[in-house]
């Protein structure tokens, strides 16, 4: 688990990491890196950077105290550190899937670039954002779109630079058994995520973008107890809270003390980006129709081009 650093590209960053992480593209540009994993010392108290803003989590500015119990324990610091400290027994993927989520995640906050929690998939030259609560839909669809010839731009950790541009994530979709049963998707030969989880690593390879994607809409996705699909827009006061709701882990960015910041972010995207919320039945869901509701509403808009 800690082995001679080696370079890596994700979210538009360069990061030098001891730790290996399959399925990103190598970087062997002569440049010093923008992010260093480490495996490393990391308090065993949280106290000791800051206050708890949850379980298990600590924060003050430009910091990040994070335990996994029976993981690992995490410091995220300026936005260009990030330290591990593996618990006995702890194993790799367990150690890395933490590391690509909740740490990647609050590194990203604290370089000030604003994170969606939901998916990002390119329709035409532009990208659409699902987000919502888990079980809504989001990966199941970002899924299916893949199997349609949409290039996916990030899966979980959706970063948006400061032109309001998707960021290119991990070029891989994490998908639960189930879903990929139910989407002819044959698991043998992929990872689990963790040795104890139904839930595996599908690589997306050449269906990964690697350049930002301008926004042609967010959809919340929302399951109902109703048979068909329905889109109510958002506007006004309603588009701020909205994107407030499904920033990734809000609790975070409030810690680290970056709620103005935040505000200022949600505004600027609120006045840009047209944001909806879809409906769609919680029994019996049609991924097809769902994809071709999204797809018809986005060439209403002028969105697919």
């Amino acid at each position: 688990m800690n082995a001679a650093p080696e370079n890596y590209k994700l979210f538009g960053l360069r990061m030098s990491s001891d730790i290996q992480l399959p399925g990103l593209s190598s970087d062997r540009e002569d440049i010093p890196a923008d992010v260093e994993i480490r495996h490393g010392p990391v308090p065993v108290d949280g106290a000791a950077i800051g206050p708890k803003v949850g379980p298990f989590c600590h924060a003050a500015e430009h910091a990040l105290w994070l335990h996994v119990p029976g993981v690992a324990r995490y410091l995220i610091r300026d936005g260009r550190e990030l330290t591990y400290a593996p618990e006995t027994g702890a194993d790799e993927g367990s150690v890395r899937v933490f590391m690509l989520g909740s740490c990647i995640g609050a590194l990203l906050l604290q370089r000030q670039q604003m994170v969606l929690h939901g998916n990002a998939f390119e329709v035409g030259d532009r990208c659409v954002i699902c987000v919502g609560s888990s079980g809504a839909g989001k990966s199941t669809l970002a899924a299916r779109m893949l199997q349609r010839g949409h290039r996916i731009i990030a899966d979980d950790v959706c970063a948006i630079d400061p032109q309001g541009r998707a960021v290119p994530g991990m070029p891989r979709l994490k998908l639960w058994q189930e879903t990929a049963r139910r989407l002819g998707i044959d698991i043998a030969g992929l990872q689990r995520i963790r040795p104890s989880i139904a839930k595996f690593d599908l690589p997306i390879g050449d269906a990964f973008r690697t350049d930002p994607a301008s926004i042609a809409a967010i959809y919340i996705l929302k399951p109902w107890n109703r048979d068909h699909f329905a889109i109510d827009e958002i506007k006004g006061i309603e588009k701020f809270q909205a994107l407030r709701a499904n920033s990734y882990r809000y609790r975070f960015l409030k810690g680290m003390d970056l709620g103005p910041w935040h505000l200022q972010q949600c505004s600027a995207l609120a006045g840009t980006v047209p944001l909806a919320q879809i409906s769609r039945p919680r029994v019996g869901f049609d991924i097809d129709g769902l994809a071709d509701f999204i797809l018809t509403d986005l060439s209403g808009r002028g969105g697919a081009g």
